[in-house]
């Protein structure tokens, strides 16, 4: 059962983790419900990396492995920035974006480890980049129509590497 949901629980998980991003974004979801969020998310990245550790040590799940650690440091940014209002904004974008650009590392890595899964991975990584460009012009720009398109783009790339992935480890 653990190992079934450490390999598929992902495929459901990362897009949920967008939608709610999206949803927080726009304050369709509480605060305390994306604090609630960040904590489980915190939860599942130890679960991930403690019950993978040891299937992590080399080709391109070594690079996930690393996200998954690197990944639980934004989180926990994240957190944080539900805890200190003075710092609230900056943290959370810091957790936002760590999470567009973490993963885009770990997909054109995996492209280079996978050659026959090179188009999916790249992309990936390249949608996962442009969500995160995006996302930082929204801010400048005030725009919900970049968001939507931001979150649309790293949604899209991150959740088709890990279907791949899914796919792939049967």
């Amino acid at each position: 059962m653990l190992t079934v949901l450490r390999d598929f629980g992902p495929v459901v998980l990362i897009p949920a983790a967008w939608i709610a991003a999206g949803g927080a974004l726009f304050e369709y979801l509480s605060t305390d419900g994306i604090l609630i969020a960040h904590l489980v998310m915190a939860g599942f990245i130890t679960f991930f990396a403690v019950t993978g550790w040891e299937r992590m040590n080399e080709g391109a799940l070594r690079a996930w492995r690393t996200v998954l650690v690197v990944g639980l440091v934004v989180t926990l940014a994240g957190i944080a920035g539900f805890l200190s209002p003075a710092y609230e904004q900056v943290l959370l974008t810091i957790s936002l974006v760590g999470w567009m650009l973490l993963p885009a590392a770990g997909l054109v890595y995996t492209g280079m480890q996978l050659p026959d899964g090179k188009v999916v991975y790249f992309g990936g990584g390249v949608l996962s980049v442009v969500g995160a460009l995006l996302y930082g012009l929204s801010l400048v720009a005030e725009s919900d129509i970049l968001v939507v398109l931001a979150l649309g783009a790293v949604c899209l790339g991150q959740t088709a590497g890990i279907v791949d992935a899914s796919r792939r480890d049967r």
